[in-house]
């Protein structure tokens, strides 16, 4: 089942408008699908770092000074 596109209108940077462009073209791609898949990577990213902070979410925080404290002790600054 296929959804139908959306349209938006985008206003780019012309330098990167031009960029853009060129990519289309020398990938054989339309500008919408490469900002398509730029967007889908972006949120995938996004995800991807979101679970990472609920995985994380019941370490036990520690602060600034006591990191710096950690670093000095282990040599590593």
């Amino acid at each position: 089942m296929a959804t139908e596109a959306k349209r938006a209108t985008i206003y780019f940077d012309p330098a990167l408008h031009k960029a853009l462009r060129l990519k289309a073209v020398e990938t054989s791609r339309s500008v919408s699908d490469l900002v398509n898949e730029a967007v889908r990577e972006t949120l995938s990213e996004d995800a991807e770092d979101l679970a990472a902070f609920d995985e994380r979410a019941n370490e036990p925080l520690i602060s600034y000074e006591e990191m710096v404290k950690r670093l000095k002790k282990d040599g590593r600054i």
